[in-house]
């Protein structure tokens, strides 16, 4: 079956038991990865970024479906997040990208086999003498994001002071770039450089450690000097670019639909205030349908009377203010909807799409926050051919 036959029959099944749901599309996120990965030299590899949840599109099926479509690595932000992998039946190596600096955390880490960021020598002795190991550790550079890392002067005097330790292992160098999204190339390139320069360094002292790891998205897409022995593909293998101006690279579908169905529909005389502080009224005589979704499933309050909604394949005005389990849209140009219809927020409805860009653009933010605010109530479906 097709993607969309998939999505669509698993649609009319979930309509049955769910007021409001997400859909997953498993081939778009294969399709994903196996065109990025056409953007790399066949030696480099491709970690999958499932933190937060595979940024609200269900971290366990994700990562099953990039790894099986060539990713070889996996990153998760808490020991938590790895464990859920490790309990799923997931045996690939996990980076843990956030700091972990409790005996407990350490030993969660070493028994369920995820491989730790170091940044500084405590934090590498922390893991040295639990005498756990050997436990491989990731040494993380900064370059200039300034949030984790040991600086790039630094590194060289960390990295052989950590060599000595028992019980750990370099097993790779990274730094993360903060502005590979940006038109302008100049910060990401001086990252770039810096991060290069001490690479070298290594590689020429026989210090260097097995991988090197730069790239994110975006600098997966468009700066193939940053992609060393691995890149670590987030937000492109959701179908999503981290700019606009990135479109053009590569051609990525949109992994994730969210859709919940109407449950009331009235029609009102103009004048009418609708919803909490009548922040809308009616200019005409109206036809309103109550959708069973809210603030409460993360959908910001703040794109009350922005945003449309898709249903039966047109455009329907979101108006009155967004309330925690239920919101209001105008169908009054859709005379033919009813209750029981299902109203798409974010997807496509025949010929017409709601983007996240959309959403992003409307609350001034980035596609990152909107996936990962969709709250754990929302059902993920899975559609797959």
């Amino acid at each position: 079956m097709s993607i969309g036959q998939g999505c669509s029959r698993t649609a009319d099944r979930v309509s049955l038991t769910h007021r409001a749901w997400v859909e997953v599309d498993l081939e778009a996120i294969r399709h994903n990865i196996a065109t990025i990965r056409r953007l790399l030299k066949p030696s480099t590899q491709l970690m999958s970024v499932v933190k937060a949840d595979g940024y609200g599109h269900g971290a366990v099926a994700v990562a099953r479906t990039a790894l099986s479509a060539g990713a070889s690595w996996l990153a998760v932000a808490t020991v938590e997040e790895g464990i859920s992998l490790r309990m799923a039946g997931i045996e690939a190596p996990i980076l843990l990208f956030g700091p972990v600096i409790c005996t407990e955390e350490i030993d969660a880490l070493a028994e369920h086999r995820l491989q730790p960021t170091v940044c500084s020598l405590d934090q590498a002795r922390r893991f040295s003498e639990a005498g756990l190991g050997p436990i491989p550790i990731h040494l993380k550079v900064d370059t200039g994001m300034s949030r984790l890392g040991v600086s790039w002067h630094e590194a060289q005097d960390l990295l052989s002071a950590i060599r000595v330790l028992p019980d750990v292992s370099v097993v790779s160098l990274y730094s993360h770039l903060a502005t590979a999204d940006a038109v302008d190339p100049t910060t990401a390139m001086e990252q770039f450089t810096r991060f290069a320069k001490l690479v070298d360094t290594l590689q020429r002292q026989g210090r260097r450690p097995p991988l090197v790891h730069l790239a994110n998205s975006a600098a997966t897409l468009t700066f193939p000097d940053t992609h060393f022995d691995l890149v670590r593909i987030g937000l492109a293998q959701y179908g999503l670019y981290p700019s606009s101006h990135l479109q053009a690279v590569v051609a990525l579908r949109p992994a994730l639909a969210l859709k919940a169905k109407i449950v009331f529909v009235k029609t009102v005389p103009p004048g009418t205030g609708v919803s909490y502080g009548h922040t809308f009224r009616t200019a005409r005589r109206t036809r309103l349908a109550t959708v069973s979704i809210g603030y409460g499933d993360g959908i910001s309050r703040a794109l009350s009377n922005g945003i449309d909604f898709l249903v039966r394949g047109r455009r329907a005005r979101q108006v009155g203010t967004i309330t925690m389990d239920q919101c209001l849209i105008d169908i009054t140009d859709v005379p033919e909807a009813s209750d029981g219809d299902v109203a798409t927020l974010l997807g496509q409805d025949g010929g017409e799409r709601i983007s996240i860009a959309e959403w992003a653009a409307r609350l001034e933010t980035i596609p990152y926050e909107i996936l990962t605010a969709l709250s754990p109530r929302l059902p993920r479906i899975f559609c797959q051919a």
